[in-house]
C-alpha cells in the first residue's frame, strides 16, 4: 500500500491548483491522480482566449493557462499518475485506484481533495422527439472534434441551450466555415457570460431565440433538420408556433452536470441545487479530511475563480493534516429571494479568515439591491445595475462579524428588486 499525505483526485485546472496550494504551505507527500492521459483536464480543447484575465492580469487561451500550472506543479516534488482512474474513498479516506502500469492501487492518505470536474448533460436527458440519426452531439464533443481531432462535425448548425461552451462553439463554427443558423434558449434569458453573447453571437450577427426549444429532430441516417417552438411560462411548447429549420448538426449546451459519483459513494453529502458537496470555508466536505472545489463543488462560469476557490481547498486540506482546522460549531447559509444557492453552506463559528460566499440568482434582477443578514440583522447592502444567473457572484463577510456569532447562526443573502 502506498502512502501519501494527501490525494488529489483530478489534474485539471483545480486539482493542481489544490496541489500547488498545499505543497505551498507544507505538505510534501502529494499525490495528483488524472484519469486522462495528460494534465490540463477540459482546458486542453478551450483554444479561444478570455482565461486568466482575473488570475495572471492577462488574457490566455486554455491550454496556455493549463500550461502555467503544469510548468508549476512539475517543478514541485508532487507526484502525478495520468490515465488513472479513482474507483473508491474508504470510510477512513483510503483511496482505490487503477492503472494500465501499476495495475490496482490502495491509497493510504491523511486527505483527499475532489477536483472531478463536470460533465455535460447528454441528448437523453432532454425530451426531443426524433432518431439517433448522426449530427446531434454535446457542444463539448463538437469542440473537441473541431480543436483536438481536426474534423469538422457538420455545415449548417443548430445550438440548443446558451450556456457559454455553446455560445462559443457558435463562434468557432463561423470561423470554421459553417453557418449557425441560431442558438435557441429554453428560459428568457442567457445562461452565460454578457461577454460571450456579445462576442460570440452579435458580432457574428447569429440570431438568439430565447423561450424557445427544439420539440423534434428529422432524419433516419444523418439529421435534416429540426423542429423548434416558443415555450411558455411553464416551459411548454406552444402550439402553432412550431417552425423546421433544415440543418446537418445540432449541438446541445443544455447544462453542466457535477462529477460526484465517487461523492455519492463515498457518502459525501450533496447539496440539492449545486449538485456539489455540502462545505465549509475551506472546502472540506463532511466527510472528515475531503474536500471539494472547482466544477464538482459548483459549475463555475471563469476558471479564475476555479483556481481561487481550489487554493482555498489546497489550503484547508493542508491544515488538517497540520491539525490546524477548526472543527467548532457551524453557521449556516442560505439564500432567499432570487438567491438560488449558495457556496460555502456552512461556516466554522471561530474561522480565522474572511469568507468569500459565491451565489448565483434565479432570474435577470434589473437595478436591484443586494441584501445580507445574519440572524436577521442586515450587514451588507449593495446596489446592482444587473444581476445573472449566467454570472456567478460573490459577496465577502469578514471574520469579525463571522466570530461574534453565536453558534446556529444563518446568513442569508437576498435580492431586494
Amino acid at each position: 500500500m502506498l502512502t501519501y499525505d494527501l490525494v488529489v483526485v483530478g489534474g485539471g485546472p483545480a486539482g493542481m491548483a489544490a496541489a500547488l496550494k498545499a505543497h505551498e504551505n507544507g505538505i510534501e507527500k502529494i499525490i495528483v491522480l488524472e484519469r486522462a492521459q495528460t494534465l490540463g483536464g477540459i482546458l486542453e480543447q478551450c483554444i479561444h482566449t478570455g482565461f486568466g484575465l482575473h488570475y495572471f492580469g492577462e488574457e490566455l487561451s486554455g491550454p496556455e493557462y493549463a500550461g502555467r500550472f503544469i510548468d508549476l506543479i512539475k517543478n514541485t516534488n508532487v507526484t502525478i499518475k495520468t490515465d488513472t482512474m479513482v474507483l473508491d474513498i474508504a470510510e477512513d479516506n483510503t483511496v482505490t485506484a487503477v492503472n494500465n502500469e501499476d495495475g490496482l492501487l490502495k491509497i493510504e492518505t491523511k486527505a483527499v481533495v475532489l477536483a472531478m470536474g463536470c460533465r455535460e448533460r447528454p441528448r437523453g436527458a432532454l425530451s426531443i422527439a426524433g432518431s439517433r440519426c448522426s449530427g446531434i452531439m454535446t457542444a463539448g464533443t463538437a469542440q473537441k472534434y473541431v480543436n483536438i481531432d481536426g474534423y469538422m462535425p457538420g455545415h449548417e448548425v443548430v445550438i440548443l441551450g446558451s450556456g457559454d461552451i455553446g455560445l462559443i462553439m457558435a463562434r468557432r463554427m463561423t470561423l470554421e466555415g459553417a453557418k449557425v443558423k441560431m442558438v435557441c434558449e429554453l428560459m428568457p434569458y442567457s445562461g452565460g457570460l454578457q461577454r460571450n453573447i456579445v462576442q460570440c453571437l452579435e458580432d457574428f450577427n447569429i440570431p438568439l431565440k430565447l423561450s424557445t426549444t427544439v420539440v423534434e429532430t428529422y432524419g433516419k441516417e444523418r439529421l435534416e433538420g429540426v423542429k423548434i417552438a416558443k415555450v411558455d411560462e411553464k416551459l411548454q411548447p406552444i402550439p402553432g408556433t412550431e417552425e423546421y429549420v433544415p440543418c446537418d448538426t445540432l449541438m446541445l449546451s443544455v447544462g453542466l452536470i457535477p462529477e460526484n459519483e465517487l461523492s455519492k459513494n463515498a457518502g459525501i453529502g450533496l447539496d440539492m441545487i449545486t449538485n456539489g458537496p455540502i462545505v465549509d470555508e475551506y472546502r472540506q466536505t463532511q466527510h472528515k479530511g475531503v474536500f471539494a472545489c472547482g466544477n464538482v463543488l459548483q459549475v463555475h462560469d471563469l476558471v479564475d475563480y476555479v483556481t481561487e476557490e481550489s487554493q482555498i481547498a489546497g489550503l484547508g486540506a493542508a491544515k488538517y493534516i497540520k491539525g490546524e482546522l477548526s472543527d467548532a460549531d457551524k453557521i449556516s447559509t442560505k439564500g432567499t429571494n432570487g438567491v438560488r444557492y449558495i457556496v460555502p453552506q456552512k461556516i466554522n463559528c471561530n474561522t480565522d479568515t474572511d469568507v468569500k460566499l459565491y451565489f448565483r440568482v434565479g432570474a435577470v434582477f434589473k437595478d436591484a439591491k443586494l441584501v445580507v443578514e445574519a440572524d436577521g440583522q442586515e450587514i451588507i447592502s449593495k446596489k446592482k445595475r444587473k444581476l445573472a444567473p449566467g454570472e456567478m457572484e460573490y459577496v465577502i463577510i469578514k471574520k469579525d462579524v463571522l466570530n461574534n456569532l453565536p453558534a446556529d447562526s444563518v446568513i442569508n443573502v437576498r435580492v431586494e428588486a
